[in-house]
C-alpha cells in the first residue's frame, strides 16, 4: 500500500541526510508534490539541482517560525518532521538553541499541522530520548512527548 500516492508531503529539515534520501524514495512513489522545508538555502539550491524533478518545491523556513510553518503547510496531506539540532555538543554549548529548535519548533509544528488540518505528522526521533543523559536526548524526549500528546489536543480534526 502506497500511503504517499497523489499525496502533497512537505519534510522539515528536508535538505539533511534523512531528508534528502526520504525525498529520493519518495519520489520514486506517485506522490503528488514534496515540498522541501529547511532555513538552508545553499542546500536547497544544490536539491534543486541534483533532483530536477517538477513534483519538487522548496520552501525556506525554520520551524522556530510558526506564522512560516502556517504558510508551508497550507495544502498539505502530510508533514514529515526531520528538522532538529541533533549534534549534542552544538545542544550543550548553545542550550537555549536546542530547545527552541527541538521543543518549540515541535510545538510549532503541531498547532499548524492540527490548524491547517494536515492528516498525518510522522516526527522523527532518536534512540536517545529513551533515557537522556544530555541535552538533545531531552529535548528530543520533550518533542516525543509533544507529539504524542498532540492526538489528545485535535478534537474534531482529522490530524493524527
Amino acid at each position: 500500500m502506497n500511503v504517499l500516492k497523489n499525496k502533497t508531503v512537505l519534510v522539515t529539515g528536508g535538505t539533511g541526510s534523512f531528508g534528502k534520501r526520504f525525498i529520493h524514495k519518495a519520489l520514486t512513489l506517485d506522490v503528488k508534490k514534496i515540498i522541501v522545508f529547511s532555513r538552508d538555502e545553499l542546500k536547497q539550491y544544490e536539491m534543486k539541482q541534483e533532483f530536477k524533478d517538477d513534483r519538487l518545491r522548496f520552501f525556506i523556513g525554520d520551524v522556530r517560525d510558526k506564522d512560516r510553518l502556517y504558510r508551508a503547510f497550507d495544502g498539505v496531506d502530510i508533514v514529515i518532521h526531520a528538522a532538529a539540532m541533533k549534534h549534542v555538543d552544538a545542544c550543550e554549548y548553545n542550550p537555549f538553541e536546542a530547545v527552541k529548535t527541538n521543543i518549540h519548533g515541535a510545538q510549532n509544528i503541531i498547532e499548524a499541522a492540527i490548524d491547517c488540518r494536515v492528516e498525518k505528522v510522522i516526527a522523527l526521533s532518536t534512540d536517545k530520548a529513551c533515557s537522556p543523559v544530555n541535552l538533545y536526548g531531552a529535548t528530543k524526549l520533550a518533542s516525543d512527548k509533544l507529539f504524542v500528546a498532540a492526538n489528545a489536543y485535535v478534537g474534531d480534526k482529522k490530524t493524527s
